[in-house]
């Protein structure tokens, strides 16, 4: 990929599976999912990490995350279905219900390195 700015070597929250993890560090909005499939309430993160299959995010170590919820990337059209898989204190792993297309990826990656620049 073109675009390896804060490329992860470490293991990451997705390294596991094979895919590539990226430092992101960007804004984002967790939107809970309710009753009837409703969305109305949501909360603020800050997406640490990305890859194809996940990520890693803080949040407030008070508010209650549901196992299913939907991710926004702030500057980034759409929202991403998501599952909680792991919690602890601020730091969520999560997975998101399908692999992102690797042109999203490359998109969300490579509007980061611009508004670092």
């Amino acid at each position: 990929m073109p675009l390896d700015i804060g490329r992860n070597t470490q293991s990451g929250p997705a390294a596991e599976d094979g895919f590539e993890t990226f430092q992101i560090d960007r804004p984002g909005r967790i939107i809970f999912v309710e009753h009837h499939l409703s969305t109305k309430s949501h909360c603020r993160c800050v997406v640490r990490r990305i890859s194809r299959s996940g990520a890693e995010l803080d949040v407030s170590p008070s508010i209650v995350i549901p196992k299913n919820f939907f991710l926004e990337i702030l500057g980034v059209k759409g929202e991403i279905g998501c599952t909680l898989s792991r919690r602890q204190e601020e730091k969520l792993k999560i997975s998101f219900n399908m692999l992102i297309d690797p042109d999203f990826l490359h998109h969300v990656l490579r509007m980061c390195f611009q508004t670092r620049h």
